[in-house]
């Protein structure tokens, strides 16, 4: 049976976005969700432009809402996002794992055009080493050695 995973955010235009991606693309047998406690209308052009930079396109993907999502069942319901680890509602459909791993928001960022790419590629690269080494360790069950985003886990 595959591995069921959702990824929550608060707008879903960006760091669930690029996790849902990221886990994807390490085991194409997961089924990878990601949705926001608040949608946004439209997927952040920026976390697109990086995620190309690693070839992955999430240019086709749209923000949706978490209570889609609320009635199945899940293996695990991951946030990355503050907002979305407060105000994570309530499944009604079984959760085996909930987790959280938090991220700085690329989307709050200020400042020029060249400070906020290489804000987004930081927590782009973030975003990709903590979901690899879960995916390592929680799905794959293989020992890691010890680095910043294992100490959540």
């Amino acid at each position: 049976m595959n591995r069921r995973i959702l990824i929550l955010c608060t707008g879903n235009s960006c760091r669930s976005q690029m996790a849902q991606a990221f886990m994807s693309s390490f085991d194409n047998t997961l089924e990878v969700f990601s949705a926001g406690t608040e949608p946004a209308e439209k997927i952040n052009e920026i976390a697109v432009k990086v995620m190309n930079e690693v070839g992955i396109d999430i240019s086709h993907a749209y923000p949706k809402s978490v209570e889609i999502y609320l009635n199945e069942e899940w293996d695990y319901v991951i946030t990355v996002c503050g907002g979305a680890n407060e105000n994570c509602p309530s499944f009604a459909g079984k959760v085996k794992h909930r987790l959280h791993f938090g991220f700085d928001d690329p989307a709050a960022v200020t400042g020029d055009t060249e400070f906020i790419i290489d804000e987004f590629r930081r927590i782009r690269n973030e975003i990709k080493n903590c979901f690899f080494s879960f995916y390592m360790k929680d799905i794959k069950k293989m020992e890691l050695p010890k680095c910043s985003c294992n100490d959540s886990l």
